[in-house]
């Protein structure tokens, strides 16, 4: 006596998905190391990384200037100068060790999945990609807006607060401190949608997990606007706080598009 068609249908539909199951939790790529070899190769990952960064680093000390200027650009009004000998060439070294580790930043990236991709499973696989991919838009999103919409609020906010009582004459120095401070703060808190998509690819957090605790999300991003911002206007502290609460609710958005 044979199944009813409708009864076979359902238990092929659930073997082919048993079967998909067991694909996605493969390792493709695993290949048998002992310790030593582990750590010799992740010796190796962090000395080509760090040969990167400072070959990046040395590139971007030979045309600081330019660099310095387009920094500047946003404090109209201003006039920086340089308080103690030497301080113009130590600013040099910072913007250039920041502007270094910016460009090596893809090769370390390959470097770590190189890494990391012979033991992950073939799900965990397919989450590289994108996450790589929307970490390094997310951070360079997270530069501009800083750059165009914090720094100037900031620095706005000082300039008409002191006007007709100081000269505009800033150190160089704490210049630079503010405004890199807040540039990659700023880059470090726009990473919130890729962290959402990973937990939610992983099946640790849905997305009706993550919309049920919206107060507490809003009330960190308001605690994070407050220290991530080096100035204590209240303008900028708003629009990095406004900036995470909106990253979070798109994050949602995007778990919830996953079918998550």
């Amino acid at each position: 006596m044979t199944s009813p068609p409708d009864t076979q249908n359902i238990q092929s539909s659930e073997d082919t998905n048993d079967t998909q199951d067991e694909h996605l939790d493969e390792f493709p790529y695993e290949v048998e190391m002992s310790l030593f070899d582990h750590l010799e190769e992740l010796r190796q990952r962090i000395f080509y990384s760090i040969i990167a960064v400072f070959v990046a680093i040395a590139a971007c000390f030979v045309t600081v200037k330019p660099i310095v200027r387009i920094l500047e650009a946003p404090a109209q009004g201003v006039d920086f100068v340089q308080i103690r000998p030497g301080e113009f060439f130590f600013v040099s070294i910072q913007v250039a060790g920041y502007s270094g580790l910016l460009l090596a930043t893809p090769f370390i990236l390959y470097q770590i999945v190189r890494f990391v991709l012979p033991g992950l499973t073939r799900r965990e696989q397919r989450l590289i990609a994108p996450v790589v991919l929307g970490s390094s838009v997310l951070f360079l999103g997270g530069l501009v807006f800083a750059y165009f919409a914090l720094i100037p609020a900031a620095l706005n906010f000082f300039v008409s607060y002191g006007e007709g009582v100081v000269a505009q004459q800033w150190s160089i120095d704490e210049y630079f401190k503010t405004i890199l401070l807040l540039l990659f703060s700023t880059g470090i808190a726009f990473q919130v949608p890729v962290l959402q998509a990973l937990l939610g690819g992983l099946g640790i957090v849905s997305s009706k997990q993550m919309l049920s605790g919206w107060r507490y999300v809003v009330l960190s991003a308001a605690v994070v606007g407050a220290v991530l911002t080096p100035s204590t206007d209240p303008l900028t502290q708003s629009l990095l706080g406004g900036a995470v609460a909106m990253l979070y609710f798109s994050g949602i958005g995007l778990v919830k598009l996953m079918g998550r």
